[in-house]
């Protein structure tokens, strides 16, 4: 079979290798060669299908023949234009002629921003092709020889020599679809089995038993897929991979119509100013003051000629192993957020498919170093040009193992750059473990102008604590080194170089924090009392044994929320009795003699559990969660039961249950805990509600007369009353637990508890914010269970406040019309305080 590839406009023809980037020079993405235009239309070099439209429009891929497909890259590192200056005219999936055209380009908004106009065409898949180039260099002109590509093409597959094909259609219910880490999980499933098993989307497929491949797919949340299974365990892997994905493998979300993609931040148009302010995502909350640092990352010098087949597979599987063991290690030390990640990576390491094009490579001539380095780069540049931008995010997870294995080669350590003090770190992109690496005692801050929240860099970043902003757009990397930045990731804003006044104002602001949370801390461990002497509790919310011992040391009376989620979650099956009796027993010791209030099981809606599989809902929040799983899987409510019965022989533990809305399912609750308490002998603990609906809001006095306490949680309180989903991102922003209606709410909860003499409390995120604190005490909450790092400036406040003057402000805030209103009015409060 014979490929003529032609001219895609007018232009001067270079060799690939002269090309002012290594990646396409070094031939890592494929053979090729280069165009600098001389026209403003990309036109099809042959006759082929769009197989993808990069986001942002300036590179287009076509499917020639099977097996052969051709990547046009118009510029080089046009991809920060954000497709400012692009306009592609053809769609995925649709069939083109030789010399139609693909994309328009505005040559003047283009020229200047970006680093060359010169444009590569390469082969990216050409396995069983021939490139023969028609010359080195020259003029030409639209529909000129360009060279000829010549080969058998695709191999045959061999699929029917396992017999007849099982199939099966279904919708993908993870939320954000099959990328790494449940591809990971399918494909060693998958290879227990004797069978082949492809994953078809569209004219699209892949073997499920390779990662890489299935992220190329780019299966997203709602998509529809097709299993095909063959061999001698065909049914068996088709009815297992299928439940598992139906399933939702953790990442349950029920399958809407229609799903958007996240908005895209707009480019720049031109260096933002001393004053401006980016918008962009928050990946992880807080607030920094710094000045911009951009490090050079480190690169280690690649081994470009090969020793020979042998020698180079040699090398690339012991640095393979190696990087094996040093992730395996990391993830062991690691937080489980970092242990999902590193699982995805090592997932990967192993993918054959992956692993195999790297071999061949090797095979065709190629060092270990450049073979490793050529797949990666090429399946990288594959994601960022899928629409999902949640796949594109992946991108950065390939990068990082390939650089991450090009120092294993070379046998040494990438030398970690010394950040200033006080650095907010600026990038384009950054890699997972770059983030895992900072040293923050001097980083403060990190913001890229690519990016979302849901990559793994914004996973890390919040794990330990960093603010950080994403998808900032490419006017960020036009900010200078060293220009003073405050970075909002709560407000979504980068302010750039503001005035000295702001940087002043806002330095104190952290400073006075700083000073109020330390004299905080040299009294955290006195009783929480207000100033005229009333009792108010301060506990602290937990999700791990882990986290006891801390909490007691910042100054918790007690633990008012165990989210017995952390034992449930990330896990194939629910852990026994035994195990839940150990864990609660465990941690009631850690809080030495305090109070332990352990919520049952909050599954479902955003929590989804794999071995509790929970059919498809129009609305995950408003269906089968909290207490209701419960009560419709008994064998886990009464497991869960017995176990907390059995730690709280002895122990001073409390029962909480979630999500409660009418008084039968509290009754429903009670019975079940005396029947199981009354089969192992042993008296039942207090039972108390958890206030989240606005029905057990209104419902409080009737609920109070049943249970033990009301503890209200103000974070899906807040998005019942308001009716806007906390994970819905259109919305989300306009959520805030001080909306009058919401404390409106609360007040009713505490007239219902006061009624008939039981205390109330708060453990929803209210109980951690300190302007929120003397509302709730004027409300007439008495317990307040908050973040173990909040509650000794928790408490301080609390004593600082007298309870009349509470009631006062809870007065005039219930009047209020907004949530803005209520704000002032507090700080106002606060402000006035001694």
């Amino acid at each position: 079979m014979v490929v003529d590839l032609r001219a895609p406009m007018d232009g001067w023809i270079s060799p690939l290798a002269e090309v002012p980037d290594d990646a396409f020079a070094g031939g890592l993405l494929g053979p090729g060669l280069a165009i600098d235009p001389l026209a403003d239309t990309v036109c099809a070099p042959a006759a082929g299908e769009v197989l993808a439209v990069h986001a942002a429009g300036h590179a287009v891929t076509l499917r020639l023949a099977p097996g052969l497909d051709v990547l046009l890259h118009f510029g080089l590192e046009t991809v920060r234009l954000g497709g400012e200056g692009f306009a592609p005219l053809v769609a995925v999936g649709q069939q083109v002629a030789a010399g139609d055209p693909l994309l328009r380009v505005d040559l003047g908004a283009v020229a200047g921003r970006a680093k060359s106009l010169v444009m590569p065409i390469i082969l990216i898949e050409a396995e069983g092709w021939q490139w023969q180039p028609a010359g080195a260099q020259g003029l030409v002109a639209k529909g000129d020889m360009l060279g000829r590509i010549t080969g058998a093409g695709a191999a045959e597959s061999g699929a029917d020599a396992d017999g007849e094909a099982l199939s099966l259609t279904l919708r993908v219910p993870l939320a954000h679809g099959l990328h790494a880490r449940p591809s990971a999980r399918l494909a060693a499933c998958a290879r227990a089995f004797d069978a082949r098993v492809q994953v078809e989307k569209g004219e699209a497929s892949a073997a499920i038993t390779s990662p890489s491949a299935m992220l190329r797919l780019g299966v997203g949340h709602g998509d529809t897929i097709r299993l095909l299974a063959r061999g001698a365990q065909a049914q068996e892997a088709l009815d297992t991979l299928s439940e598992m994905i139906a399933g939702g493998m953790g990442e349950f979300l029920a399958v809407a119509d229609k799903v958007e993609p996240a908005a895209i931040a707009p480019a720049a148009a031109s260096a933002p100013q001393p004053g401006d302010r980016l918008s962009g995502v928050m990946a992880a909350t807080g607030m920094a003051v710094g000045h911009v640092w951009r490090p050079r990352r480190a690169e280690p010098e690649l081994a470009a000629i090969s020793q020979g087949e042998a020698a180079e597979r040699a090398l690339l599987d012991e640095a393979l192993a190696g990087l094996r063991a040093a992730l395996t290690a990391q993830s062991e030390a690691g937080t489980p957020q970092q242990k999902a990640i590193l699982g995805a990576h090592l997932a990967l390491l192993e993918d054959e498919e992956l692993v195999g094009e790297a071999y061949a490579a090797i095979a065709a001539g190629a060092s270990a170093a450049m073979g490793w380095r050529k797949v990666l780069w090429a399946q990288a540049e594959a994601l960022r040009q899928l629409p999902d931008p949640r796949f594109a995010e992946r991108a950065g997870d390939l990068l990082d193992l390939e650089l991450r294995l090009q120092w294993q080669l070379c046998g040494e350590e990438p030398e970690a750059p010394l950040p200033p003090h006080g650095a907010i770190l600026v990038a384009e992109d950054l890699m997972p473990s770059e983030v895992a690496a900072l040293d923050l005692s001097r980083v403060v801050g990190l913001a890229t102008a690519r990016g979302g929240p849901t990559s793994h860099v914004a996973i890390i970043a919040a794990s330990r604590g960093l603010p950080a902003l994403v998808a900032l757009g490419e006017g960020l990397m036009l900010v200078g080194e060293g220009t003073p930045l405050v970075l909002d990731a709560d407000g979504g804003a980068l302010e750039i170089a503001p005035e000295a006044h702001r940087l002043v104002s806002v330095r104190a602001m952290i400073e006075a924090r700083a000073a109020r949370r330390a004299a905080a801390m040299e009294r955290a461990h006195e009783e929480g009392r207000t100033s005229d002497g009333t009792r108010i509790e301060v506990f602290a919310n937990l999700g791990k044994l882990s986290e006891a011992a801390p909490a007691v040391a910042g100054g918790a009376e007690g633990c008012g929320l165990l989210r017995t989620e952390f034992l449930f979650l990330d896990r194939q099956s629910a852990p026994d009795e035994d195990e839940q009796t150990a864990q609660y027993a465990a941690i009631a010791d850690a809080l030495e003699g305090r109070p332990l209030v352990i919520r049952l099981l909050d599954i479902g809606g955003d929590k989804p559990a794999p071995y509790l599989p929970i059919a498809p809902e129009e609305n995950p929040a408003m269906g089968l969660r909290g207490l209701r799983v419960g009560l419709a899987r008994p064998d886990v409510l009464a497991t869960q039961l017995r176990a907390i019965l059995r730690a709280a022989q002895g122990r001073p533990i409390k029962i909480m249950a979630p999500m409660v809305a009418r008084v039968a399912e509290l009754r429903e609750l009670q019975g079940v805990a005396a029947a199981q308490a009354a089969l192992l002998g042993v008296e039942l603990p207090e039972i108390g509600v958890m206030v989240e609906t606005p029905a057990a809001a209104v419902m409080a006095d009737a609920l109070a007369a049943q249970c033990a306490f009301l503890s209200i949680g103000t974070n899906d309180l807040t998005q019942y009353a308001l009716a806007m989903d906390r994970g819905n991102p259109a919305v989300a922003a306009g959520l805030d637990g001080l909306d009058p209606s919401v404390l409106r709410l609360i007040a009713q909860t505490c007239a219902g508890g006061t009624r008939h003499g039981k205390w109330v409390g708060v453990c929803g995120g209210l109980a951690s914010d300190p302007l929120t604190v003397p509302i709730l005490i004027g409300l007439g909450v008495t317990e307040l269970s908050a973040a173990p790092a909040m509650v000794a400036e928790i408490k301080a406040l609390v004593r600082s406040v007298d309870v009349a003057d509470c009631r006062s402000l809870a007065a005039r805030v219930l009047e209020a019309e907004g949530a803005a209103q209520v704000r002032a009015l507090a700080a106002e409060f606060i402000g006035g305080l001694a």
